[in-house]
């Protein structure tokens, strides 16, 4: 039976959420901080939401020697400490009789066994009818074994009338070439529809909401091209340092870390051409033309710039450099700062410099795309009465506030005609009851239908590396990342590239 359609239901009908059908997931490297923060959490918020299955499973594989119970007593730990949605004694019941827990290193033959066996019990005892995405929460250098032993032991395999998965996270690779080797050993195994790599911002309403700001208005996208916008900034900035993640962070860096697959992602979404659908084939024939068009700057030396965080004050505590980082070598080039350059070489965006950056300790953690529009041609007021006027800006802010502002010149009040800056400003929380869904719950539930529009493919991901891998050989041989406090926006040099072109940074 399975998926019987309701005739009760009207296909039209938006405000019934899809349901996922029989299924069931299995998260390698269960006992990391992304499983406890936010996959375990999103899980139950989903069940929560009536949006998973009744039968739904959930098992765990990790080095722990660990009982099915011990893994649901972790599981109830993290979501009663990180779930958005209230606790329910009745949800938490149904989601623990599905939890199991197989114990095993990624080499070990015995627990991949173990695992193919777990999963053919929990199709007879809770229905999940052969359905089970495979989420790789571990460091890439471990994907090419697991994705190996799914298919030795017949995991991968779907059988007839269902389906297997498999989620990556990021890192897909550190240059192009480990993109295209990774890429290869995962498509051996799954089919590159079946395979979801996971960027959580493209999760984010926000990031949705770009598409429906520009394509479901006719007030915005008429003036999105060169003939009015002067220039685009994208910013992911964050307040914290790098943590306890000294062993993963060193020798990647932000660009590798942030701007080839968020900053990038950004740009296409606020770039392309519009989708003949939202369907995912679409929107990646849209990305990709517009990742395909985008240009590096000739001097890399003046319109790139890296930095490294320095010690500083930052929310009132003195906080450590990047070099005196536990784990971290006192030579380490690696950057915690970059912005970039960037043209997309269109009729739409000829000439309109993007400007992409993103920083570990900077004033404060926010995400944000500016379009930043033109000066008005002519200005028939004098230039003292318009002193304090900027440009006119849309900006949409992805996290931590999300909306979008707008930023417009306006006569202040009084005798003397005099014009000042004032902004319009939607908020999420203050036009929406609904409180936003995490990313990852939108995103896993999305790999249990099978929708794919909110993942990059492979193309995009290879593409994003080729941008980028010139700026990291440039800077691999040129100088060091020069040092910035904590606390402050960034190496002085960044300011310097924006003022060559006579523009600045906006302040968040």
């Amino acid at each position: 039976m399975g998926s019987a359609a309701n005739p009760l239901r009207d296909a039209q009908d938006r405000r019934l959420p899809r349901i996922a059908g029989p299924s069931g997931l299995v998260i390698f490297g269960v006992t990391g901080d992304l499983s406890r923060k936010k996959l375990m959490p999103a899980i139950y918020d989903l069940a929560n939401r009536g949006l998973l299955p009744p039968g739904f499973s959930l098992v765990g594989f990790a080095r722990r020697d660990w009982a099915d119970e011990d893994f649901a007593q972790v599981v109830h730990d993290a979501v009663k400490e990180h779930a958005r949605t209230p606790f329910r004694e009745e949800v938490w019941q149904q989601l623990a009789e599905g939890m199991r827990f197989v114990s095993g290193t990624f080499d070990d033959d015995e627990a991949f066994d173990r695992l193919k066996s777990t999963i053919d019990e929990l199709d007879k005892s809770r229905g999940t009818g052969g359905n089970f995405a495979f989420y790789l929460s571990v460091p890439p250098k471990f994907f090419p074994t697991v994705v190996s032993q799914l298919k030795t032991h017949g995991l991968s395999d779907p059988g007839p009338g269902s389906w297997r998965r498999a989620v990556i996270e990021k890192p897909f690779g550190h240059d192009l070439k480990s993109a295209q080797e990774l890429n290869s050993v995962v498509h051996e195994v799954f089919r590159p529809s079946d395979v979801f790599r996971i960027d959580h911002y493209l999760g984010k309403e926000t990031v949705q909401n770009i598409m429906a700001l520009r394509f479901a208005n006719t007030m915005f996208e008429p003036l999105w091209n060169r003939s009015y916008v002067d220039h685009v900034q994208i910013t992911m900035a964050e307040d914290i340092g790098i943590g306890g993640r000294a062993g993963y962070y060193d020798g990647i860096g932000s660009a590798r870390d942030v701007i080839q697959n968020h900053l990038l992602q950004l740009l296409a979404l606020t770039a392309m051409e519009e989708p003949a659908s939202f369907g995912a084939k679409a929107l990646v024939t849209e990305k990709l033309k517009v990742l395909n068009a985008v240009r590096l700057p000739e001097d890399l030396g003046r319109h790139t710039v890296r930095g490294q965080y320095a010690a500083g004050w930052q929310g009132g505590e003195k906080v450590p450099g990047y070099l005196d980082e536990e784990g971290i070598d006192a030579a380490s080039k690696t950057d915690t700062y970059a912005a970039l350059k960037l043209e997309i070489n269109n009729r739409r965006w000829a000439g309109v410099p993007f400007y992409l950056r993103t920083g570990k300790r900077l004033g404060r953690r926010v995400t944000e795309i500016a379009v930043v529009f033109q000066r008005a041609p002519h200005s028939p007021f004098d230039a003292t009465d318009t002193q304090e006027l900027g440009q006119n800006a849309l900006v949409i802010r992805v996290q931590p506030d999300e909306g979008v502002t707008i930023r417009f010149g306006s006569k202040v009040p009084g005798t003397q005609m005099e014009i000042r800056d004032v902004t319009m400003d939607f908020a999420y929380g203050e036009s929406f009851t609904e409180s936003s869904p995490e990313a990852y719950e939108r995103l896993i539930l999305d790999v249990l239908l099978g929708d794919a529009n909110l993942f990059p493919r492979h193309q995009e991901v290879e593409r994003s590396w080729e941008i980028l891998d010139p700026v990291e050989e440039y800077w691999e041989t040129h100088g060091r990342p020069e040092q910035y406090a904590a606390g402050t926006w960034g190496p002085k040099a960044a300011d310097e590239m924006l003022a060559r072109d006579g523009r600045s940074w906006r302040r968040p």
